[in-house]
């Protein structure tokens, strides 16, 4: 499989960027990619936040980690959530995990199927149009790794005091990616 320029695997625990050693991002990727036994953990280490698509399952123990699932791994509009998990929670490191052949990209294109899908559950067509044009511009992109690369920028920003790192779920083979920034 050819790997998307700007991504890296992780096909042994040498692939892990220094930084990322000694974290909760070492962690998951030992957890996922190279099946480290799943112990039970005490308390939550990592705030995953990623694709709602089901299509993508992390492979994590019990209690490692508070998973917030939105369209695209968009957080906008889920920094409650976030600063929840951060400061009651007591993470102070996000994982954010976009995927290929998400849903949101493109998302424009989808408007006659939205609709359709919108009057199938009981709306009018004009509403399903509204509804649409008011909320999709929020959650389409062009791109999975640039809008992760984006949100982990942006959360940064709000955040500076969490170690925040881009990710990329290929669903071609069920296995997580670093974007590199």
């Amino acid at each position: 499989m050819m790997l998307e320029v700007g991504l890296q695997a992780v096909n042994r625990t040498e692939d892990i960027p220094l930084e990322y050693i000694g974290t909760p991002f070492e962690r998951l990727l030992c957890f996922h990619n190279l099946g480290a036994p799943l112990e039970r953990c005490e308390r939550a280490e990592l705030l995953i936040g990623m694709c709602m698509d089901n299509r993508k399952v992390l492979r994590t123990p019990e209690n490692f980690a508070f998973v917030l699932r939105t369209t695209g791994a968009n957080l906008r509009h889920n920094e409650f959530r976030v600063s929840y998990a951060l400061s009651i929670g007591g993470v102070r490191h996000i994982a954010l995990i976009a995927h290929t052949n998400c849903g949101m990209v493109g998302l424009s294109r989808k408007l006659p199927a939205f609709v359709q899908g919108m009057i199938e559950v009981g709306w009018n067509e004009q509403e399903a149009r509204e509804y649409f044009f008011q909320y999709a511009p929020f959650f389409e992109i062009e791109n999975e790794a640039d809008f992760v690369r984006l949100e982990t920028k942006r959360l940064r920003e709000k955040y500076p005091n969490v170690q925040i790192a881009p990710f990329l779920y290929q669903l071609e083979d069920n296995r997580l990616y670093l974007v590199e920034e």
